[in-house]
């Protein structure tokens, strides 16, 4: 049985990722930083016929990422088919032209620094699998050629640009094994993160990151994309 670790799982577009893999039959293993939250979101895939397990991680403790994945390691046998890094922050709104450098920090933290560091503590079986999957949940807001939402989101912004990056050099990096690490964009989804008036419902918003986690063997490496289409950096 194929299997794949979601980030931040436990809700809203990560929760319905799991949900989905898992329908293609995938043994699911979520994070999420509250015990309780877990709980009832592996209840809820269970119920729905997926097999699930979950892990208590908050990507921002390096002690933390390293027990979740060492117990991750062990739900999978040391092989791990798809790494979905979902778990993010985006800053509350700023100021019009001073950027809150403890914003910023905090979506570095999360967004990049967390990232890499589940990313370079699986990365070992993520290549024993077949046919490795990474995929990195950035933002059209990540775009330095689109990416605009006023200034008083830079830190988010400027976060997912870098994590961009950090996809780009990864996928080079790998480039000579069976592995493929690409970025997707989900949408403005209707999630906590993106409130009611998002354009997409919670499933299509999980499309990009299903699509990407199960690539054929020649499907892309290094890019960005949003249900298929390819974004421009």
């Amino acid at each position: 049985m194929k299997s794949v670790f979601i980030t931040g799982g436990n809700r809203g577009i990560g929760f319905e990722t799991a949900r989905q893999m898992g329908k293609l039959g995938y043994h699911v293993i979520i994070s999420s930083r509250k015990e309780e939250d877990a709980k009832e979101a592996v209840e809820k895939l269970s119920n729905d016929g997926v097999k699930a397990d979950y892990v208590i991680m908050d990507v921002e403790n390096t002690a933390s990422v390293e027990k979740a994945v060492a117990a991750v390691s062990e739900l999978v046998n040391g092989v791990l088919d798809a790494l979905i890094n979902n778990a993010g922050y985006i800053n509350p709104k700023g100021d019009k032209e001073k950027i809150d450098l403890e914003s910023l920090r905090k979506c570095f933290e999360v967004n990049v620094v967390g990232t890499a560091n589940v990313t370079n503590r699986c990365l070992e079986m993520v290549k024993k699998a077949p046919q490795g999957r990474i995929v990195n949940v950035s933002s059209i807001m990540g775009s330095c050629t689109v990416g605009c939402a006023g200034f008083d989101y830079s830190p988010y912004n400027i976060s997912k640009a870098a994590l961009n990056m950090y996809t780009v050099k990864l996928a080079a990096a790998l480039k000579e094994t069976q592995v493929k690490v690409n970025c997707g964009h989900p949408g403005w989804v209707k999630t906590a993160m993106g409130g009611a008036d998002a354009d997409l419902e919670v499933t299509e918003g999980a499309e990009t990151s299903v699509y990407l986690a199960t690539l054929r063997s020649d499907g892309p490496t290094g890019g960005f994309f949003h249900k298929g289409e390819q974004l421009p950096w």
